[in-house]
Order: C-alpha cells, then structure tokens, then sequence
C-alpha cells in the first residue's frame, strides 16, 4: 500500500467512525454477516440518508456519507459479480439474467457483467 492508499483508507476509516457514532454501531447485524461484522458502508450511506431528514442533521455525518458513497459502489459492485457468477454456475442464461436485470439481451447483459468486472478489477 503506497501513502497514497493509506491516507485514504484512514479517511474512509474515519468517515465510517463518524457514522458508526450516529448510529452505525447499533444497526443489527445482517443474516449473511458474521457476528461483530461492522456495517457495510452500503448501510452507512443509507444511515447518513436517513439522518439527512433530521432537522438538526450534522453536516458531518452527510459528508461522511457521501465519501462512503463509492466504496458502498464497489460493495454493490462485488455483489452483482458474485450473484451473475453464482446464476451462470445455477445454469442461468445470459438472456435470462437480461431479463432479470430489466436488460434487452443476453448480449447486453454479458457486457453489464463485463463492465461490472472491469470496475472491480480497476479498483484498489
């Protein structure tokens, strides 16, 4: 990890504490999450848009949330290819993923699949 990496996992470390104190540390845990797991930042920028229609809402914690906002993408990101490897290891057909994804094709949805691995494989 080059200094580079570091200070942004320290900010995105930080931004999760912010939420975590607004109310991320009391979310229950997910069914598919290990006991202790913390929030995924999926739910910590849901938290934060939540918070937003407080009337007193902490700046804070709207900018924390949306810092967290692309790493809750990769997240998604990391969960769409798990569920179209999971439909195509099921037997599931690139048409019928299409058409599970409101897609017009199997082709578009083998390119959706294309597209979401690149963005995963560009990541840090």
């Amino acid at each position: 990890m080059v200094p580079d990496d570091r200070s942004h996992a320290a900010a995105l470390t930080a931004h999760r504490a912010v939420l975590g104190a607004a109310g991320g540390d009391a979310l229950p845990d997910r069914p598919w999450q290990h006991a202790g797991q913390p929030p995924s930042d999926c739910d910590l920028v849901r938290l934060a848009a939540w918070k937003a229609s407080e009337t007193k809402v902490d700046p804070e914690v709207l900018t924390a949330g949306l810092v967290l906002i692309s790493a809750a993408r990769s997240e998604l990101d990391q969960t769409e290819a798990a569920l179209l490897f999971a439909a195509r290891a099921a037997g599931v057909t690139f048409q019928q993923i299409g058409a599970a994804l409101g897609l017009g094709s199997g082709q578009a949805a083998q390119q959706r699949m294309s597209r979401v691995l690149a963005r995963l494989e560009s990541r840090p």
